[in-house]
């Protein structure tokens, strides 16, 4: 299922838009091979000891193989989070925690929008052109070393050479930075892949295209997958005239929730996509971002640490 991700993600995985790329849309064995992902992202909002225990209702019943190896956060200073290893994908999973959504508006307008260098202790040799946004970069340090750790332990003991790293909301902004910071620090021939869900922009056009070049370049390939929902707000609310651009790998779900369009380059402006369908948030629905993502709803409510 993973191989399907990685050869659906090089068809559209480009460093810009240029004209004659053609817009795809995925057929349903393809929509249904992100099933898995969407279900760890969902079990991301679940309390650690619910992700420890892997207890957390219908999100980890729907990946029953799958063995967790560490969690955290408080889900207030720093997002849940949870790794583990799935035997059947044969893939060390990484997953983070998003806003909560009923705080999203207050949320964005509180984070830190500057922009700024990558810490060099974490992205050690990464050129100074490189930006990102402040607040979640701040959110992937507080647990940038110990998922390392936890991953390379993982890498070691099922003698694996896979990594999907999923999240939604700022959940996914972390796992794009993620995703990143494992490529420098895992060992060569490590694969990292990233399924993102109603993920904000995060760089700036230099982060952008650093991400798009590490699915063909290094030691560690990188590939990117941001799916987004009809008109969910959240992945244009940082916006391009603040100096942010997404990277490549975009999926939009189109307005009757079946059909599932891969968008070739960055912030494609086809209708077909986000930033052509909904070009201002106030044309967008909040709603939209909570899924349903092939009819699993993520981040929704939350009880008792269950994820319904």
């Amino acid at each position: 299922m993973l191989s399907s991700i990685l050869a659906l993600v090089s068809v559209f995985q480009a460093a810009t838009v240029a004209s004659g790329q053609a817009i795809t849309t995925l057929s349903s064995t393809q929509v249904e091979s992100f099933k898995p992902y969407t279900l760890y992202t969902a079990a991301a909002y679940c309390t650690p000891s619910t992700t420890l225990s892997w207890s957390c209702g219908s999100n980890c019943a729907g990946n029953p193989t799958f063995q967790p190896y560490s969690s955290g956060g408080d889900g207030d200073a720093i997002q849940f989070w949870y790794t583990g290893w799935d035997p059947t994908l044969g893939s060390v999973i990484v997953a983070h925690q998003g806003t909560d959504p009923t705080q999203f508006l207050a949320d964005l307008t509180d984070v830190n929008l500057v922009l700024g260098g990558l810490d060099p202790t974490l992205f050690p040799n990464i050129s100074s052109s490189i930006q990102v946004h402040d607040g979640f970069a701040d959110e992937q340090a507080k647990t940038a070393q110990t998922i390392l750790a936890a991953v390379l332990t993982l890498l070691q003991q099922y003698n694996a050479s896979s990594v999907v790293v999923t999240g939604h909301s700022l959940g996914a902004a972390i796992a794009l930075l993620d995703s990143v910071y494992l490529q420098l620090h895992l060992p060569a021939g490590t694969r990292v892949s990233m399924v993102g869900y109603g993920m904000p922009r995060v760089g700036n056009p230099a982060f952008a295209n650093y991400v798009d070049a590490l699915n063909s370049s290094g030691s560690v390939p990188v590939t990117v997958t941001h799916i987004n929902n009809k008109k969910d707000p959240v992945p244009i609310a940082v916006g391009i005239s603040l100096g942010y651009a997404h990277p490549s790998g975009e999926i939009h779900i189109q307005d009757d929730g079946s059909t599932w369009d891969a968008c070739p380059g960055q912030d494609n402006p086809s209708p077909l996509c986000i930033v052509g369908d909904e070009p201002t948030v106030a044309q967008g629905n909040i709603l939209d971002h909570l899924g349903p993502y092939d009819g699993i709803l993520v981040g929704g409510i939350v009880i008792l640490g269950l994820c319904l």
